[in-house]
């Protein structure tokens, strides 16, 4: 009978904790983790999606953003689902189809089971750059050369099996050529640079990195690996539009993540607050200035679009 008295005791004690908790959450500054380096795409707009977060209609606590780059988000996302602490007090940001393509190809320790999304912020097309004193000025040029010279167009992107990644293997099966694809280990930040400086002959890059390199005078973008031309670039045409069959597969969804496990009380709170926290006016305002594309999806809105992205993925992927 003790036994049954004690354990109903702890039973209420933890509910009504757990109530606490929830009610008392967040007490002190969030930390959010970034699989990519600082500069790039990802952190560039982590920072400004999150600068509201101490306000009181948010969180009331800020956000602080910490990178933990390396192969290609690899290094921060199996950080994130193995060492992470499940309180709340730990958000990821997420890149799909990223992470989700690198689960599927293996060797790696997460999957999309690994961890719990809350909300996403944008949707970034991936685009194909080359240098401003590059001769090629649209792919028709960029597909004539490579058809020529099998193997030595050198192009750039943020690693393996990254959206970069995913529109490159879209464009070699389209324009049935073979490519030299050279994944960097700096993101998206050092795949442009290395464009920029001549090291490659293009690159596929984020649409956000690739509109701020183009207005400084430092690359051309010829083309866009969507299904629609994007209101940041009405003058460049998709890949679709100039011939080739490629849909919007590549295309980087990015939002906010907790690990598996994260009390339910606080993926609550998350999920009604940080989409209402990405609507903020001066997000919204910053986010244009720097040619980022939002997309807000609520936490069931993203459930379903990380499963049919995975689906989508298993069957590009299949046999590489």
């Amino acid at each position: 009978m003790k036994k049954l008295i004690l354990g109903a005791t702890l039973a209420l004690t933890t509910l009504a904790g757990g109530a606490v908790f929830a009610d008392d959450y967040p007490e002190r500054p969030v930390m959010m983790m970034v699989s990519y380096g600082a500069g790039g795409a990802t952190d560039f707009q982590a920072r400004i999606v999150t600068m509201t977060a101490g306000n009181e209609d948010a969180l009331g606590m800020p956000i602080a953003i910490i990178n933990k780059p390396g192969a290609g988000g690899r290094v921060g996302w199996n950080w994130f689902a193995t060492q992470a602490e499940a309180d709340g007090y730990t958000l990821g940001a997420y890149n799909v189809p990223h992470f989700i393509a690198q689960s599927i190809k293996g060797g790696v320790e997460y999957s999309t089971d690994s961890f719990e999304p809350i909300a996403n912020w944008g949707a970034d097309p991936a685009v194909f750059v080359v240098a401003t004193d590059s001769p090629m000025n649209s792919m028709d040029d960029v597909v004539a050369f490579a058809n020529e010279n099998p193997g030595k167009l050198t192009f750039s992107g943020a690693g393996l099996f990254v959206g970069h990644h995913i529109a490159a293997l879209q464009l070699e099966k389209a324009a049935g050529v073979k490519m030299a694809y050279i994944p960097t280990k700096g993101g998206g930040a050092a795949a442009m640079k290395a464009v920029i400086a001549g090291e490659v002959m293009g690159g596929v890059n984020n649409l956000s990195d690739a509109f701020r390199a183009q207005e400084a005078g430092n690359v051309k973008i010829l083309g866009v690996f969507d299904l629609e031309r994007n209101a940041f670039l009405p003058d460049v045409p998709t890949l679709k539009e100039q011939g080739y069959d490629i849909d919007n597969a590549s295309v980087n969804f990015r939002g906010i993540m907790v690990p598996k496990g994260t009390p339910p009380e606080v993926i609550d709170t998350l999920a009604a607050t940080v989409p209402e926290m990405f609507k903020n006016g001066k997000v919204s305002k910053k986010m244009d200035a720097g040619g980022s594309p939002m997309h807000i999806m609520t936490r069931d809105e993203v459930i379903e679009m990380w499963a049919a992205r995975e689906e989508t993925l298993k069957e590009l992927l299949a046999g590489l």
